[in-house]
């Protein structure tokens, strides 16, 4: 498919709402306060937006976004999805956020039909239309997967992207069969949404990402992934992604490189503990660590559980020893970061509290 159809340049470009298209001038009648508001910045003189970071990593913080940039982001998803206008659109996540910002760009940039829900736990619930794309965070999947209904339409979706957190196993066994295209994105704010997606679904899923087109990737010497993409960023982005490359450039995330956890020598990522871990825990949990004399670092391991039975959880003796929780906490909920992500810093503070008062 070509770009020809793609408009870049701001003064030409119009949004469609639910089916009635708003010229620039136009937007003050959109009914949507904070897609009105998002159109107001768009449309104004500068060349930036103003973008939160999410926080799964440290402090959240603002950062400028590019408008030139966010078109190329948004040229690359709608290309690589073959997207064309009159396409509908989901946004149904908080437009404070990247990945929300780049639905309403990808809709301005292609002329999709954009859809408008509220950022809920539940953004099938009132969608009676066809879905060719939709973006959602892994939680909202999860539970749209809870009853029939939403399943239905889940299922009905064209192009699901699914992004912003990590995608639990069950979901990912869940949705292998879904008719339509389901992707996992690689992405992040300084990147502008993603850069790379990977299938969910049969025939062609894969653990692996494919990147874009005009996206070079390279791993450092710590073994973490530098994205270079001129498109969207004048400077390549350090993250702090472990990454493998395979010859023929699609890539693995096997963990973060501040989430590995020392203890008595064995490194081990955070992330690998919670897959190992998922099939034996029935509760939300998260993987953290607490220091300790003898490890240096002890895995310890938060339950969310309100009811009555805190049975300790039984490891098969595959595992190794050296990656068996030293600690488990039973905890009311697992902290999150705003969108959906645990937060690690968080869930350390936590551990650390509740070993103090176990004491």
């Amino acid at each position: 498919m070509s770009h020809h159809s793609y408009i870049h340049d701001i003064s030409r470009q119009t949004i469609t709402v639910e089916g009635k298209t708003y010229h620039r001038e136009e937007i003050l009648s959109i009914p949507d306060r904070e897609l009105k508001e998002f159109l107001e910045e768009w449309f104004n003189e500068k060349e930036f937006v103003e973008v939160q970071t999410s926080g799964s990593t440290g402090t959240p913080k603002r950062i400028k976004a590019g408008k030139k940039e966010m078109m190329n982001s948004a040229s690359m998803t709608c290309n690589y999805l073959e997207l064309k206008q009159g396409d509908t659109a989901l946004l149904c996540m908080s437009l404070k956020y990247i990945g929300a910002k780049m639905m309403v760009v990808r809709a301005l940039v292609a002329g999709l039909n954009l859809l408008v829900r509220e950022a809920s736990g539940h953004p099938l619930e009132n969608i009676s239309v066809p879905i060719d794309f939709a973006a959602m965070v892994p939680l909202q999947v999860y539970n749209s997967l809870q009853t029939k209904e939403e399943k239905e339409k889940l299922k009905q979706i064209r192009n699901l992207i699914i992004g912003g957190g990590a995608i639990h196993k069950t979901v990912e066994k869940e949705i292998r069969d879904f008719p339509h295209a389901v992707y996992s994105t690689y992405g992040m704010t300084e990147t502008l949404s993603h850069i790379a997606l990977r299938k969910l679904n049969e025939p062609d899923a894969s653990s692996f990402y494919t990147p874009f087109k005009g996206i070079d990737l390279s791993v450092t010497e710590e073994g973490t992934l530098a994205i270079h993409a001129p498109l969207l960023s004048s400077q390549p982005i350090q993250t702090n992604d472990l990454a493998d490359i395979k010859p023929d450039g699609k890539f693995l995330i096997t963990g973060r490189i501040d989430n590995i956890i020392n203890t008595g020598g064995v490194k081990v990522s955070i992330e690998t503990l919670e897959e190992l871990f998922s099939p034996y825990i029935a509760c939300p949990f998260a993987v953290t660590s607490i220091p300790d004399n003898k490890f240096g670092e002890a895995v310890t391991l938060l339950i969310a559980s309100s009811g009555t039975s805190l049975s300790p959880v039984s490891f098969p003796p595959q595992i190794p020893s050296a990656y068996l929780p030293k600690h488990t906490f039973f905890v009311k909920e697992i902290p999150e970061a705003g969108n959906g992500k645990t937060d690690r810093a968080q869930c350390k503070k936590l551990a650390q509290t509740l070993k103090n008062v176990n004491q």
